[in-house]
């Protein structure tokens, strides 16, 4: 019994797993870890999404300057913040719950709820319906400094 457990299809198959179940992870946590793009290569940007600004309700440039400006200050200020909670959180989930100094550490249950993409897997492998479809996720809004185009700094 224990050598079909350490077989290495076994193994395999539980590398497989791991890696998959590690993927659906990543895809949640941090999905730009799953790509990998070379330094010299443009990003690819996706399509415009429906109910855009016509051209005559586009606000004036100054306003889509400072709003661009204060997008891309929360995102960072987001970012760190993140970094700083996980920090925080690897110390805490190891306690038990109870009172610590003037705080309080304890779990409540989630009310959330995922897909469990490994049984989804086996029972379509199981019914022989290929792959298990996916949808891409809605496109990610990004800001980035450019130098202003001398017909738009004119203005």
């Amino acid at each position: 019994m224990l050598q079909l457990l350490m077989s290495p299809r076994t193994a395999r198959t539980a590398r497989g797993l791991i890696g998959a179940v590690a993927d659906a992870v990543r895809s949640v946590v941090a999905p730009a870890s799953l790509v990998e793009q070379p330094a010299d290569v443009e990003p690819v940007t996706a399509p415009d999404p429906a109910g855009l600004y016509e051209a005559e309700e586009i606000p004036a440039v100054e306003t889509i300057e400072a709003a661009a400006r204060e997008y891309d200050r929360a995102a960072d200020q987001a970012r760190r913040a993140d970094r700083g909670k996980r920090a925080a959180k690897k110390v805490l989930d190891r306690l038990p719950a109870g009172v610590y100094g003037g705080w309080k550490v304890f779990r409540t249950p989630s009310s959330r709820q995922t897909p469990d993409l490994a049984e989804i897997t086996r029972i379509f492998k199981q019914n022989g319906l290929g792959p298990v479809p996916m949808k891409t996720c809605a496109a990610s809004l990004k800001v980035e400094a450019v130098e202003a185009p001398a017909v738009l700094a004119a203005v």
